[in-house]
Order: structure tokens, then sequence, then C-alpha cells
């Protein structure tokens, strides 16, 4: 067999840097892991080839090819989906298709041949078998979750890796939370199923041998789900393994608040190097934390939560929410000053949207309040839910938020106020590799001089370098980030 795994284009999101992507000459910020892991799961002798729509065009002679495509992506990819769907079917090539956006969505989506739904790791191997056959079904679906101690190591080898910002890994599946609006329970269980130090040691080991150095998105949908293993034997582990090398990666994670609680486990963490964190803040506001069922967030200091993981050595990145039923009128004064005061530079702020299967999807179908216009981007303004609130006074106050946290003035404060209580972690180098030298001259050129908004850069640059200097870098690759989320503000 002859297998083609294609992996659609991501518009310019919150996450998808792309603004940001050119200042270190990358096409994209992460690879594809789902697709090149079960390129692994498939027969040895099959061939294989990966295009990521991302970093290279797909040609028609690559379809032509494929005895099959395999195809996976999320909901922010379904206009690119379709559009590989209808290349493919214009041409009479096969389809498999898996993934997150298929599992929950397969019913709105017409020339798919195959669909291979929920885990691989159970449905991709009943699918083999029955191709093997010659009787392959149109759907194969579980309500089992996998162990994932014998998930393979991902097939690195089908990537070109210098055109990813970082690579990735994943150590567990599952969130012991619940909340309302998420899909993550839906999707992969509350019990984190985590895999071993030995296969996660081994998945390093790869990404080392292969030469790549730099940061690793370990994209599990928790990380600290199991808080025990972790602070007995996967962090240990990692740490003995990051000094012998002198600690050739860092790493970005997604983990909930609570971690905060847990002086042990942060400070592994920080020797470990897994020091970037994306929280889910969601709201200041308590009574929609209780709505929404994000009981981890209530009762505590928010603020205070953040400020002792910056302290601690970590950079904290926030999600929040705006639309909750219980949202009051000044709710958008209080996202503003949340985000300012906690000096969460990197504030992903969106409408709240019903992801299909969802807790919250099902109880607003039974109350008929859902729009057909779900689309992934967290950042775009857009809703599936018809609010409570008035629906033009969410929109001038979510595009409020939008547009004063983005703006130059209170995003460099930010970058000041986290600067004052980041604490560098002692394996952290302050000496720039040759990529980051190119990519400070073009910083300096693309915002120092040419953007609007350059004198705040430039009273940043000048009381960074003289106050902090070892963390210059830090605040100018801070500043690159601003300028991509500055252009998704200017769409909104």
């Amino acid at each position: 067999m002859k297998i083609l795994l294609i992996y659609p284009e991501t518009p310019s999101t919150f996450w998808s840097f792309k603004d940001a992507l050119k200042f270190v000459s990358k096409r994209s910020a992460e690879p594809p892991l789902g697709l090149i892991t079960v390129a692994a799961m498939l027969p040895k002798d099959w061939q294989k080839k990966l295009i990521d729509l991302n970093v290279t065009a797909l040609k028609e002679k690559d379809l032509l090819w494929a005895d099959y495509v395999f195809l996976s992506g999320m909901n922010v990819h379904i206009s690119s989906i379709k559009e590989i769907i209808r290349r493919c079917n214009k041409l009479g090539v096969k389809i498999v298709a898996g993934g997150p956006l298929f599992t929950t969505q397969f019913r709105d989506f017409l020339g798919i041949d195959h669909f291979v739904l929920n885990e691989a790791e159970i449905t991709l191997p009943r699918f083999l078998d029955d191709l093997m056959k010659g009787e392959p079904k149109h759907i194969y679906s579980t309500s089992e979750f996998p162990d994932i101690l014998q998930t393979p190591i991902p097939m690195w080898e089908l990537l070109d890796k210098k055109r990813y910002a970082s690579l990735s890994l994943q150590y567990s599946r599952g969130c012991p939370y619940d909340c309302e609006f998420c899909s993550i329970t839906m999707l992969n269980g509350r019990k984190p199923r985590t895999k071993s130090s030995e296969q996660f040691i081994t998945e390093l080991n790869r990404l080392y041998e292969i030469g790549y150095r730099g940061s690793v998105s370990i994209v599990d949908d928790n990380f600290i789900g199991n808080k025990r293993k972790l602070k007995d034997e996967i962090l240990p582990a990692l740490i003995s393994w990051q000094k012998k090398r002198k600690y050739p990666f860092n790493f970005i994670t997604e983990v909930s608040i609570n971690i905060s609680d847990d002086d042990k486990l942060i400070s592994l963490m920080v020797d470990a190097a897994i020091t970037s964190l994306f929280i889910g803040i969601e709201t200041p506001n308590n009574e929609s934390l209780i709505e929404c069922g994000k009981t981890i967030n209530q009762r505590r200091s928010l603020v205070t939560s953040v400020k002792k993981l910056q302290q601690s050595g970590m950079q904290v990145s926030g999600g929040f929410i705006i639309g909750f039923d219980n949202d009051p009128p000044d709710i958008f004064e209080q996202q503003i000053n949340f985000i300012q005061n906690s000096g969460i530079v990197n504030a992903m702020v969106g409408l709240l949207n019903a992801p299909t299967g969802t807790h919250l999807y099902n109880r607003l179908k039974k109350e008929d309040r859902l729009l057909e216009s779900f689309n992934g981007n967290n950042m775009d303004g857009n809703t599936n839910i018809i609010p409570k609130m008035n629906y033009q006074d969410l929109i001038i106050g979510y595009t409020k938020i939008i547009h004063t946290i983005y703006a130059p003035r209170e995003y460099y404060h930010r970058i000041k106020s986290f600067l004052h209580e980041y604490k560098i972690p002692s394996w952290k180098s302050s000496i720039p590799n040759p990529a980051e030298i190119k990519a400070f001259f073009r910083l300096v050129w693309i915002i120092g001089v040419l953007e609007k908004g350059k004198l705040h850069f430039w009273r940043t640059f000048i009381y960074t370098l003289f106050k902090y200097p070892k963390k210059f870098s830090l605040a100018m690759t801070l500043a690159v980030y601003g300028y991509h989320f500055r252009r998704i503000a200017a769409t909104i």
C-alpha cells in the first residue's frame, strides 16, 4: 500500500503564531503528531508520505501516487479539509478519516470512504484487518479508552523538522476535571492514561537522536492529571536525562491552576525544564466558574496562583472566556483588569462556544440556543450559542477586551509586570543562539521601525536591557508574540 497522510492548513489564529514564525524562518508552530503516530501503527512494509499543508503544497501527483489518503484535523481545519476531500474525490483517491473533528462530526462530511474514529489504538487495527480481507466498513468507532503503553514512537522521519518551531510528544490522555464547555473528557475520558517513564524517555531519545534541540510541546490534555506518578517516576527520570545532556530541550504543556498548590511538583517541573504553561483561567467571575463546573478555579486568588508560578520560574499563558450566562455587565472590565494585573502576557480570550457532544452542547440543545457556526477558532469573535447577554453588547465588550489587552501600551506593560515577577531557572542559558540573533535583527526592524506603537517597544527594550539583562531575550520573544497577536486582534 501507498499511504499519503495529509494534515490540513491552519488559518491564522492565536495558536498558529503565523506572524511570529517568520521571525525565526519557520513555517509551522508544531507538527501533526497524531498523523505521524498513526503512520507508525501502519504495516512497516507500506510506503508512507506526509503532506502538511502548513509547510508544503499538496500537488496532484502526490494524490495520484496514493492508494489511500489518511486525513485528520480539528474544527479549525474544516475549510481546508473540505477542499482536500474535493480534490481526492475528483481524482478518485480513497480517503480514510479520523481524529477529533471526524470523531464528533463525521456526519457533516461527504466523500469519505472510511471513518476510523475515536482512538486509533483500538479502531485502526480493526480497519486494517478488514482491509486485508477486502471488506473494509464505512465506520469504525468505540466507546473504550485504550491503554497507551503500547502506543508506538511517532515516525519523525516523515517530517522536515527544520520547518517547525517546536516538536511535540504525548505523555498522557484524559483529564480528571469535567468542565461543561470542554470536549476533552468526551474524547479522552476523565481517568488520565499515561505512558511509562521508559516510553517517555525512549521518545525523548528519539528526538535527540534525529538531531533536534529546542522547544518540545507535551500535548497532554492536562499534564498534571496524575500528580503522584509525575513526582515519583516521570519527572525524576526526566531531570536526570536532561542533566546528562545539558538540557537540550525545554518544554511547553497544558496544566490546571491547582499546580500552584503543590510546591514539590512546581520545583520538579522547573528542574525538568517544563516551564511554559497554558492554563485555563476562563473568568475572574466566580458565578460563571460555578456555571461551567470549573471547580478547581474557585475559592482561590487566581492572580496569586499565577504570580506564584511566575516567581518559581514558569511562564503562564492563559485561556479566557466571555459569554457565560452568569457574566455580569462589567465582565469586560473584570477580564481586562485581571489580565493586566496577572502579568499573563499571552492571553487567549474567546467567546463561549459549545463543541459538538459536550455537556454545554447538550444543555443548550435542550434550551434551543445552538447555532450552526462553531469553527474551532478561539479568537475570531464568533459563537455558536445564543447568549443571555444582549448580543450586540457582548460583541462590543469582547472587541474592547481584545483591542485593549493587545494594544502596545497594555501589552508591553504586561511584559514588564511579568519580568518583575519571573525568576530565571538555573538551567536556562542567557546566551542567544544564531537563530535568535537573526530573529533579533528582524524584530528590531519590523517592530522597532516599521510597526505603529513602536515607542512602547523601545521603552520596554531599554527598560529590560538595563534592569533585567538576563531576561532580555525572553522579553524580545514576547514582543514577537505581541506582533502576531496584534494582527489577530486587527481582524476582530
